[in-house]
Parts: C-alpha cells; sequence; structure tokens
C-alpha cells in the first residue's frame, strides 16, 4: 500500500504542474494567475475538492494526441467561499491555451449539472484559446458549448451563475459566459469577440487589436456586457466573492445577512445638504446611496455603462437589497435604450432570487431624439415595464426630486408594484415641469395675448397653486404615501423591509410570458 500511495502522490504532482514550469512563467510573465493560483484565491483555503484530475483528451487522430494535456486545460470541483459551499471550474491556459475539446466539454457540463442538482452557485473561470480544432472535426454535439447554453439556460433564476473572464474569450465561446448572470473581466488581460481580429481584417481590411475590439473597457463602457471591471487578477477574485455575500444560494434560500454595527437609525445631516436648489442642478445620487445603504456596502453592477441609471447591491440592517437609482449627473437622469436595458436586467435578476429592491428617484423621463426613437425606446423602455410588474419582490420608492411622465411607472410607482411610496420634500411627480405644462395647455392664449411674457407669467403662477405645489400636491392625489425628512429614509426603509418580509404574491399559472426583446 505505501508504494501505491507514493505512486499516487508522483502522479497527482506531476498533474497539478498543469502546463509545466515554462507555461506556468508564461502566465504570469502575462500578469495572470494560473488557474490553481485563481482557485485558492477564491475560495476558503482547505475546502477545494477537485474532480476528475485524472481524465485524458479523447483521441483524435491528429499529431496533437502525442502531448500530455493534464486535466484536459480545466480544473472543476467545488469548494466554499465565507463556508458557504459553490461549484467551480477553471480554464488553464497554460495547457494548450486552455482550448475546448471533448473531455475539456464534458468536465464543464458535469459541473455545471452538479451546481444544478446541488443548487448551489456556479463560478466559471474563462481563460481560452477556443474550440480545438483537432478535436471538433470528429466530436459529438453534445461535448460542446451548445450543452453549456442549454444548461445555463436551464441554471437562470434558479442557481446564481458568474464568469470571471481572466484571458480570452472567442467567437461562440462568448455565449457561455454572458448567459451567466454576472460577467468580470480583468483591464489588461481579457478580452472577447465574436469574430477575431484577423477576420475582421480578412472581411472589412480593417486593423484592430484585442483591445480595441473587445477589451475588457470596450465592454464595461460601450457594449454592456461586463457587469465589473478589475485591474488584476486577485482584484477580480475578491469581488466575486464580495459579490458572492449579496447571493444567496438558490432561488429557494433568502439572501445572507450580514452582521453590521451600523444603527439602524442612524440620521445623517448631510442629507439635508446633497439635492441643490434648482432642479436642473445635476447632483450625484451616489453620495445619497452612500449615506442611506450601510456603510461600504454598495457593491455596484456596470457602473462604467449607462452611468445614468444606477445598479447594485446593498445592504440595510445587514440585509441584502438592489438599488435601481437615476444619477442626473449624466443625461440628466433621463432614461435611455441602454439605462433601460440595464436597469430591467437587474430587476429580473433580483426577482428571482428573493432580493428586495428600493428605488431612488430622479429622472425628467425618456431620453428625446432621433437616435432613440429609431434604436427602440419603445421596446427597450417596455423591458422595464415588463420586469416590474413581473416582480414580486418588496418594492419600495424614494422619490428624491423628478419623476416625470413615463419616467415615473419605469422607476416604479404603486400601479406597478412598489409597496411604500416616500417623497423627499425636494420630490416633484408630475406629467411635466410646470414651465413645460402652461406652454402646451395655454399655448394659443399665449400666442394671442398682446404681452405674452405677462400672461404666461399669469398662467405659471395659477398653475403652480393649483397642482404644482410639490410634493404636496402628489401626496393629496394618493401618488406619494408620505412626505419624510431625509434624514429618516434609512430608518424607515429598514421598517419598511420589515414588514414586508413575508410579503407574497400569487399570479395566473403560464409556462412563462413574452418579454419585448
Amino acid at each position: 500500500m505505501n508504494n501505491k500511495i507514493e505512486e499516487l502522490r508522483i502522479r497527482r504532482e506531476r498533474l497539478l504542474v498543469g502546463g509545466g514550469p515554462d507555461a506556468i512563467q508564461r502566465q504570469h510573465n502575462n500578469g495572470k494567475l494560473t488557474a490553481r493560483e485563481r482557485l485558492a484565491f477564491l475560495l476558503d483555503k482547505g475546502s477545494f475538492v477537485e474532480l476528475d484530475l485524472w481524465v485524458e483528451p479523447r483521441p483524435t487522430g491528429f499529431d496533437i494526441d502525442e502531448k500530455e494535456l493534464p486535466a484536459d486545460g480545466v480544473i472543476i470541483g467545488y469548494g466554499k467561499i465565507d463556508q458557504r459551499p459553490v461549484c467551480v471550474y477553471a480554464q488553464d491556459f497554460t495547457v494548450l491555451g486552455g482550448t475546448l475539446g471533448s473531455i475539456h466539454a464534458k468536465k464543464i457540463i458535469k459541473i455545471a449539472k452538479r451546481a444544478l442538482n446541488l443548487k448551489i452557485p456556479l463560478i466559471g473561470i474563462v481563460d481560452s484559446g477556443g474550440v480545438r480544432v483537432q478535436d471538433y472535426v470528429t466530436s459529438n454535439v453534445h461535448d460542446s458549448y451548445s450543452s453549456m447554453f442549454f444548461l445555463h439556460t436551464l441554471s437562470s433564476g434558479v442557481i446564481p451563475q458568474i464568469s470571471l473572464m481572466m484571458g480570452p474569450c472567442a467567437a461562440g465561446a462568448t455565449y457561455s459566459p454572458i448567459l451567466k448572470d454576472f460577467l468580470f473581466m480583468v483591464d489588461g488581460t481579457s478580452s472577447m469577440y465574436i469574430a477575431s481580429p484577423a477576420l475582421v481584417k480578412a472581411v472589412t481590411s480593417v486593423e484592430v487589436s484585442d483591445e480595441e475590439l473587445g477589451g475588457a473597457k470596450v465592454h464595461a463602457k460601450v457594449s454592456g456586457c461586463c457587469d465589473l471591471i478589475a485591474v488584476s487578477d486577485e482584484e477580480c477574485l475578491a469581488k466575486a466573492r464580495e459579490l458572492l455575500g449579496f447571493l444567496p444560494l438558490n432561488n429557494k434560500d433568502g439572501p445572507p445577512v450580514k452582521h453590521t454595527e451600523d444603527d439602524p437609525d442612524r440620521r445623517d445631516d448631510e442629507l439635508l445638504k446633497i439635492v441643490p436648489a434648482k432642479s436642473q442642478t445635476p447632483f450625484d445620487m451616489h453620495e445619497v446611496l452612500l449615506r442611506i445603504l450601510d456603510k461600504r456596502s454598495f457593491f455596484e453592477i456596470k457602473a462604467d455603462f449607462a452611468k445614468n441609471m444606477i445598479t447594485g447591491f446593498g445592504r440595510l440592517n445587514g440585509q441584502a437589497i438592489g438599488v435601481i437609482a437615476n444619477n442626473s449627473m449624466f443625461l440628466g437622469g433621463a432614461l435611455d435604450i441602454n439605462g433601460a436595458d440595464k436597469e430591467a436586467r437587474f430587476i429580473r435578476f433580483c426577482d428571482a432570487f428573493n432580493i428586495p429592491l428600493v428605488f431612488f428617484v430622479d429622472t425628467p423621463g425618456y431620453l428625446p431624439g432621433k437616435n432613440q426613437e429609431h434604436g427602440g425606446i419603445i421596446r427597450h423602455g417596455a423591458k422595464v415595464l415588463y420586469a416590474l410588474s413581473e416582480s414580486t419582490v418588496p418594492k419600495i420608492t424614494v422619490y428624491i426630486r423628478k419623476s416625470y411622465g413615463g419616467a415615473t411607472p419605469a422607476m416604479c410607482n404603486e400601479p406597478l408594484g412598489s409597496d411604500l411610496l416616500l417623497a423627499w420634500p425636494t420630490a416633484e411627480l408630475a406629467l411635466m415641469g410646470a414651465e413645460g405644462a402652461v406652454s402646451i395647455i395655454y399655448r394659443k392664449e399665449i400666442a394671442a395675448a398682446p404681452n405674452p411674457k405677462e400672461v404666461r407669467e399669469k398662467r405659471l403662477e395659477q398653475y403652480r397653486n393649483m397642482f404644482g405645489e410639490q410634493p404636496y400636491h402628489a401626496a393629496r392625489m394618493m401618488r406619494v404615501e408620505d412626505i419624510i425628512d431625509p434624514r429618516d429614509t434609512r430608518p424607515l426603509l429598514i421598517g419598511g423591509l420589515k414588514m414586508m418580509a413575508f410579503k407574497k404574491e400569487e399570479r395566473p399559472w403560464k409556462k412563462h410570458g413574452n418579454i419585448p426583446l
């Protein structure tokens, strides 16, 4: 037995070095950790249990069969993050560039099924040169990305799925990470595209680098595919651990409650100074959020994409919540195509995983313009209305400043499912501002008057006295349920969420709805 154990040790150690010392050094020279180093950083110390270390690639008939490919270039298994179980896989770029062959694919499919059966999160670390061509030409179609796509879809809304892109990802492989719930990328080493720079040049004669075509910044700022951009592998992995702290294990679990020493009754006098006196003057909504949420708890999602809309996770008295807020620093806080997509997807994730939603409102409405209309702002805006109407988690709306026109339902008013509507004294709920309303209602009278300016001012004063006394007119019309001191926002939100802890809504049975994609 001792001899056999010694042989086992020697064989295992040989496999654990992956592509060997030279390949590991190249990985380090490129600013990247190895697959095993990444898993060691991601998971609790000593918690990782590896599966199928001993597999070998399927024979292909090509000279690639002569190469030793430990674990076929991907590591799978399970472990813990903050003592909570997760399933993981990590593509090993030191082994033939982490390319996907049949056995490589079988391993990922296996751990994805295991995560779904165990009802625990799945985290995939992506670092691959793509499909292994020598294997693909004779492979079984079930041992491919297609099966991954199917499993990611089955798992969607059942278990959290996270992709950490720490290297290249090209062509059809890109649909695996994007079908998961969150995609993190590392600046300078991650890239993702359907058509490679070489293919782009061949077809269009345009030269473009990996970074320009599909680098982390491109997907974080332009395409919106990337939810968070990290400066290093270590930061990316640390952020993944942090994100998991807000999420339940599955859709029948509740989000973890984290003990906080932040006083639930804390009142911050700085909240009285944040909103400018003039409603047209922008301010950064992040300042409001950071003073209301538990200290150091806000975790923003898609921070660099559609900056007019803020989405992210936070805590109130330790309870995880989803935060949706307008930011007037960008586009005046108006809703646009990208902002609508960002909001709708976040709402649907939070609803799937029992995470309450809190809305902080300051928007003048939808962004006007031909580009927005031709780009389908009606269709994209409808996604938000659909997501809100479909969601059954507790929802609270806080009107900070403007809430005009179609933006009001898009930021969750009572008909769209809000369970509590609070307004700061600075709130304005209307179809539009008083000036715009008077210009439309009394347009003919003002145009025909000998002194249009005088008539317009008179009508403006009358309108403000009758309908424009905000937010009190909104309260009289039951559009808000209370007008509050901004300093009371935190304790009122915490109290409201406690009251809603057992909220349950029954909906008509259906196979699924038809969201206006």
